[in-house]
């Protein structure tokens, strides 16, 4: 048992309940630790090995004022800090239980507090084109994840085979964790059931502008930088000095690696290691400013070419809202400063599955094309449209079964001997087919089947299908750790004599321990008396052991005894 715990423990009751859930986060301590009182909770954080575990969270300024504080009890400007983290005694000075942890750490480099050197017009126009491409690849990214979730490994990443089918849809191998990461700090995409899904917001910054959408990106980076590489105005510090912010963690330097190449990626950093003018506002903490940037990204087109052969061209970038109505109804093929689509039988029936009308399909392209509607192409919507709906998908409001009806005899026949909806149990039933399976999967089955199938609500009317909605942004891990059921504990346990509490646990250690103990005894005439026993039990309010001066054995009460410190195991 510590000898210090009984100061902390105090220190730990006094505190407020903010103070120590702040405590217990930046300790990573479990919701749910298993501790009774303050007591516990105070000896629990000067563990030997709660306090190594601390160490490595600490920030280079925190760790130079910690060894400061070791060796002359002055921790300077970092003082708030470290007592935030309980790592320093009511006098400044370092709890001798640190004095193990602290032994062999080297003493932090002072970090480069300089401004990063100004990027020149070349390394300016390479970074910018580097945030453009990062932008895009997002971009594409996100629309891939919209309509097929994919998995994601334990770790957050994404598996080997996934990155395959991402680099056939041209997604660099190599870039697919960090923009996953990009993505989810982001908020625009979250992992939930192991698997990567676009939120509200990510939809949404889809069809924002290409400034807009670094702007979030950057911002968000920027927010999420651990504690060490931030700035009292909330910006960062050059990125050359990021790999000595938190000198005791063993994996920060791969993770400030990891932090900058994606601030690279971002064009927030130069490929020479100098700043482009727009991430000079970021780095001082304030908002971002798009100016210099946007005059190096290339210019948005709303304008494309329809052409006979079933392809669309885009002659530059597609206005962002633009591209995703358009791929919608088509396929993308390349994706360049100018990208071709191409017009499918396929590609126009999931347009109409997700909400798409023919009028609304021929009013957009119309819209946006600089060479009419070709015919081939309203021929191709116009036939898409006449069979889209042809297979109806309900609920029968009397069985509760899914029913599947049309109005061509054929399909429905085709359905029933469908090897690939076996799964389904389809039974004919007047003219229909029916299953136990519920309507919307029944619905996604006969579209991935290739039937042109409409979701029917309770009224009659056609339903919008939408197989995978966006999701709420999943809260950081930290946040989801709720102290307040453990500090409601632990007050409930913090009795009004602490004093008493405290002897307790003294002597009950010493007695587990078979310890040396001297306790120091008050006698009938007020004085008080020290002796020097051998701990052997304790119960009925009594304390057993044997006197080594005397070497016979004595029973004390322990109400008379005023203090007990352990002198050896």
């Amino acid at each position: 048992m510590s000898t210090h715990a009984r100061p902390l423990a105090d220190r730990l009751a006094a505190a407020g309940d903010d103070d120590l859930t702040r405590l217990f986060a930046a300790r990573g301590v479990r919701a749910d630790p298993g501790w009774h009182d303050f007591f516990d909770a105070a000896e629990a954080l000067l563990d030997p090995s709660s306090l190594a575990k601390a160490l490595p969270r600490l920030t280079s300024d925190e760790a130079a004022a910690l060894l400061r504080a070791d060796g002359t009890g002055d921790a300077g400007d970092q003082r708030e800090a470290l007592d935030a983290l309980a790592l320093l005694t009511a006098d400044g000075s370092t709890w001798p239980e640190l004095a193990t942890a602290l032994e062999g750490r080297p003493a932090p480099a002072p970090l480069d507090a300089s401004a990063p050197h100004p990027s020149d017009p070349a390394a300016s126009a390479h970074a910018a084109e580097r945030a453009f491409t990062t932008v895009a690849v997002l971009a594409d990214l996100l629309m891939i994840t919209r309509d097929a979730p994919f998995s994601l490994l334990a770790g957050g990443t994404v598996s080997a085979a996934e990155k395959r089918q991402l680099a056939e849809a041209g997604i660099a191998v190599d870039l697919v964790d960090a923009l996953v990461s990009i993505a989810v700090d982001a908020k625009l995409a979250t992992a939930a059931e192991r698997r990567l899904r676009v939120t509200a917001d990510g939809d949404g910054w889809l069809r924002s502008s290409a400034s807009d959408r670094w702007t979030r990106l950057a911002t968000s980076f920027r927010d999420v930088l651990p504690r060490g590489v931030r700035t009292p105005s909330g910006g960062w510090i050059a990125t050359d000095a990021w790999i000595d912010a938190h000198p005791w963690d063993p994996a920060w330097p791969d993770r400030s690696r990891a932090l900058r190449e994606t601030a690279r990626l971002l064009g927030l950093v130069a490929g020479d290691g100098s700043e482009p003018a727009w991430a000079t506002p970021l780095r001082e903490g304030a908002p971002a400013d798009t100016s210099a940037l946007s005059v190096l990204l290339p210019a948005e087109v709303d304008r494309i070419f329809l052409q006979n052969d079933l392809t669309a061209i885009a002659p530059g970038p597609l206005a962002p809202a633009l591209d995703v109505r358009l791929r919608t109804i088509a396929a993308r093929e390349s994706a360049a400063q100018a990208s071709s689509y191409r017009f499918t039988a396929e590609s126009i029936a999931h347009a109409f599955v997700v909400g798409e009308s023919e009028q609304g399909i021929l009013d957009f392209l119309g819209g946006i094309s600089l060479t009419g509607i070709p015919q081939p192409l309203a021929y191709l919507i116009a036939q898409t449209a006449q069979r889209h709906g042809l297979v109806r998908v309900s609920t029968d409001d009397e069985t509760g079964r899914t029913r599947i009806e049309s109005d061509d005899r054929h399909l429905i026949d085709a359905m029933a001997v469908d090897q690939s909806l076996r799964p389904l149990g389809l039974t004919a039933h007047v003219a229909s087919l029916t299953t136990k399976v519920g309507r919307d999967t029944v619905y996604w089955a006969l579209t991935d089947a290739r039937y042109p199938a409409t979701l029917i609500g309770a009224d009659g009317a056609p339903l919008i299908g939408d197989r995978h909605p966006p999701r709420t942004a999943s809260a950081p891990a930290t946040a989801t750790v709720d102290y307040a059921p453990l500090i409601a504990r632990l007050r409930s346990r913090q009795g009004p004599d602490a004093d008493a509490a405290w002897l307790d646990r003294e002597l009950e250690a010493a007695v587990r321990a078979r310890a040396v103990v001297r306790v120091t005894v008050g006698m009938p005439d007020g004085s008080t008396r020290d002796l020097l026993l051998e701990a052997t039990g304790l119960g009925g309010g009594r304390l057993r052991g044997r006197d080594r001066a005397a070497d016979v054995e004595r029973t004390l009460p322990v109400s008379s005894i005023r203090s007990a410190t352990i002198v050896a195991p």
